[in-house]
């Protein structure tokens, strides 16, 4: 089981998956220049949604077609530092 977690620091916002740095998926599709955001609904929550997504599923167009949802649903109401397991993605997934 993989465990995402996302915090801020003194080079902002930074999100890792298993210990390193959790690709934003800018091939997939850039919304936010910035990087990953959370706690509010937005282009860098958007961001972290995708990569969230495209990472635990292993299928971009997937991912992509879930993002918005899943973004308003579980990245706007992260806290400022949090951690997420498959299992709470799978259980978020299946709301």
């Amino acid at each position: 089981m993989k465990i995402y977690e996302g915090g801020r620091g003194l080079a902002g916002a930074e999100v890792t998956v298993d210990g390193a740095p959790l690709d934003p998926q800018f091939e997939v599709r850039r919304f936010s220049p910035m990087g990953f955001e959370w706690t509010y609904e937005g282009d860098g929550p958007r961001q972290l949604a995708l990569a969230l997504l495209c990472d635990h599923l292993g299928d971009p167009a997937r991912a992509l077609a879930l993002t918005e949802g899943f973004m308003r649903d579980v990245v706007a109401e992260l806290d400022n530092a949090w951690v997420l397991t498959s299992a709470d993605i799978d259980a978020a997934l299946d709301r």
